[in-house]
């Protein structure tokens, strides 16, 4: 298969995945029907916040006729993934670095629940991204302390689940809150899920369901990645008060929980792109784990023994690496695994890869026009030295937008409006 042969397949299979995990495909099968006597409340959060409340606008006021006052709520979404909705407030915020407008919206969140009455139904449409759109720091803690611990969580190498239980403490609307808040309404929360395992106490740091994790997990979190949070953060992960509800509590009493799609589901919608162009597909699991460079050595010897096999395959993976943060370039995970594969491939023949996140965007500064990832192939290598690049240079900076922007080989699709974590795809055709 020729180089851009390759790209085009994996091009195609990025998106099959993208579109399996869409609000408009996975949401409306799981919307119940309106209650007899109450309104629906919609609060939204996440990447996919914005398609989901428009999913769930048309299938309540355009199919099933529902008078437009007994809808409303409020969604809450990262900058540049908001949507057209009718009477569901759409507000802009921001990610991963939390900001102000979603400070000032989680609060308006947070007085919709507790306005809820029995007869209502709270309806909790939740995607990945939302731990940082929906923000109500527990008491004494700024905006800026929270700023602050999220970007050291991000720079330290946290995983998404050590990350959210850190937050789950140190918030209002987290770890179960926002349930204690909206009873005694009936609250039916549907999420996308971008964490591995599809842990619904993970799924945005778990506002709607029972927390396990315990303040003391969270500062050993902090403790074992070396992280020395403000006074405030430190104060508040030992303060009594601020420890989550557990299962059994009331709260949870009139609380449903139901994922409408997770990254299996992407896995699976690549995998038969892959075996309707005659490639073996062969998944590596949807729950990855672990430094992004490492992974990549990982996949570049699994796919340097399929091709001495003779063996025309495609090895798919899912789940979230994690970038140490050394140098002081641009990338994410996806980019920074891309350039890793690219090195350890050293420029085998007949095999191409595509690494890239869901939702349209791997690290970046917060603009919807981050790249989502990047491809490779076996002329990644000699293109770049044709232009003076030295790519172990570029990794050692944690620089991997900057190598692969150089060379044309950003995956850029803009916001997907969906997010089921990271999609890895490597082709081997020899």
């Amino acid at each position: 298969m020729h180089p851009l042969e390759a790209r085009d397949l994996l091009r195609r299979l990025f998106e099959a995945a993208v579109a399996a995990a869409h609000p408009s495909t996975c949401l409306p099968p799981a919307l119940p029907p309106p209650p007899v006597r109450g309104r629906i409340l919609v609060l939204a959060a996440g990447k996919a916040a914005g398609a989901m409340a428009e999913a769930a606008e048309k299938h309540y006021l355009d199919r099933q006729k529902l008078a437009r006052d007994r809808l409303g709520g409020l969604a809450v979404t990262r900058h540049g993934y908001g949507r057209p909705t009718r009477v569901i407030e759409m507000v802009e915020a921001g990610h991963p670095v939390p900001d102000a407008a979603g400070l000032a919206a989680t609060e308006r969140v947070l007085a919709l629940a507790d306005r809820a009455t029995a007869d209502d139904l709270v309806l909790v449409l939740f995607s990945g991204g939302a731990s940082a759109n929906w923000i109500a720091p527990a008491a004494g803690i700024s905006l800026g302390d929270k700023r602050t611990l999220t970007r050291d969580l991000l720079a330290s190498g946290a995983t998404i689940g050590e990350i959210n239980t850190v937050r789950k403490h140190l918030s209002r609307i987290k770890g179960g809150r926002l349930a204690a808040v909206a009873a005694p309404a009936r609250i039916l929360t549907l999420a996308i899920s971008d964490v591995p395992g599809d842990d619904p106490s993970v799924i945005g740091s778990g506002p709607t369901v029972p927390d396990s994790s315990t303040l003391a997990d969270a500062r050993a979190i902090l403790t074992r990645r070396g992280i020395t949070p403000p006074a405030a953060i430190a104060a508040a992960l030992s303060d009594p008060r601020n420890e989550t509800p557990k299962p059994g509590a009331a709260a949870f009493a009139r609380t449903e929980f139901r994922i409408v799609a997770r990254p299996a589901d992407a896995l699976d919608a690549a995998a038969r792109i892959a075996k309707d162009a005659g490639i073996e597909p062969i998944l590596a699991g949807a729950d990855l784990e672990g430094e992004a460079r490492e992974v990549a050595v990982e996949h570049a010897a699994r796919a340097r023994k399929f091709a001495a096999d003779r063996r025309r395959a495609m090895l798919i993976s899912g789940g979230e690496l994690t970038v140490t943060i050394r140098g002081k370039g641009r990338g994410g995970p996806n980019q920074e695994y891309a350039l890793a594969l690219a090195l350890a491939l050293a420029e085998a023949r007949g095999i191409a890869a595509i690494a890239g996140d869901t939702d349209g965007t791997d690290g970046g500064a917060g603009n919807p026009d981050d790249p989502a990832g990047a491809f490779i192939d076996e002329t990644t290598l000699s293109r770049a030295r044709k232009l003076g690049l030295d790519p172990a240079r570029f990794l050692a900076d944690n620089d991997s937008t900057g190598f692969f922007e150089r060379l044309g080989d950003l995956v850029s699709p803009g916001p997907t409006c969906t997010n089921v974590n990271d999609l890895r795809a490597v082709l081997v055709d020899t």
